[in-house]
């Protein structure tokens, strides 16, 4: 049975700062737990309603009731098992080729979207801003359908980290070129830009070349595209040719 000290903790694992004070995160629902062993995650707990199913072998798992995880799970659905992760204390920025800069996005959806397609695409890496939001929330873990475990989420100061790096840097905008008429390099970074502001001055400076999703509907009442969306569509026609 959980005691109400373990429930308390677990429930506080949704704001960040508790999340950084106990250097933990919660992943939610068998499909995703059952990759953490093969991933450099280390799993603190496991509380599933039937253990099981899910044959972990040689982590601490905890056999609960439904309505026990209904307490702890942050999910308005709750599924089968909640596993307490901890959160990697080093995080080290990789070489890669083509790589994914997020300047001050703020929805956890939007996050958690553009790394499940960082990873569909092969991206292995994504560069955060300091104020974007944390890779470790809830909402963003879930996003990912457990494409987390396989891109490297990073976070730092933009305005240091970029006039260090080599190769091109690629920022969306609604003005730029367009993306069919754009020729992307073996070695590149693209960067998206905050939900309403976009990209901010400081990074914009930043930026080799400026692209754009050209709009090719007649209603022009639509005045831009969702981030997520945006990146999509951009990934999508710069591996088109690979």
């Amino acid at each position: 049975m959980l005691t109400a000290h373990t429930i308390k903790i677990i429930q506080s694992l949704d704001k960040k700062k508790y999340r950084q004070k106990y250097n933990l995160f919660l992943v939610e629902g068998n499909k995703i737990i059952k990759e953490l062993p093969n991933s450099d995650y280390e799993i603190s707990e496991i509380y599933s309603i039937d253990p099981e199913k899910l044959n972990i072998k040689n982590t601490n798992s905890e056999k609960i009731q439904p309505g026990e995880l209904k307490k702890i799970s942050f999910l308005q659905t709750p599924k089968d098992s909640v596993a307490v992760c901890r959160i990697p204390e080093n995080e080290k920025i990789i070489e890669t080729s083509i790589q994914i800069i997020l300047d001050g996005i703020q929805d956890p959806g939007n996050l958690g979207t553009i790394i499940r397609l960082a990873d569909w695409f092969g991206i292995e890496q994504i560069i955060c801003s300091n104020d974007t939001v944390d890779v470790y929330n809830p909402k963003v873990i879930q996003a990912t359908m457990g494409s987390f475990l396989r891109v490297n989420v990073v976070y730092t100061n933009l305005e240091n980290y970029l006039p260090n790096y080599k190769y091109p840097v690629l920022g969306t905008d609604m003005d730029g070129d367009s993306i069919y008429k754009t020729e992307f390099p073996e070695r590149f970074s693209i960067i998206f830009g905050n939900e309403g502001n976009g990209i901010r001055p400081s990074t914009e400076k930043l930026i080799s070349r400026m692209i754009t999703i050209p709009r090719f509907g007649n209603n022009q009442s639509t005045e831009s595209l969702n981030v997520s969306m945006s990146a999509g569509i951009i990934l999508g026609q710069i591996f088109s040719d690979k």
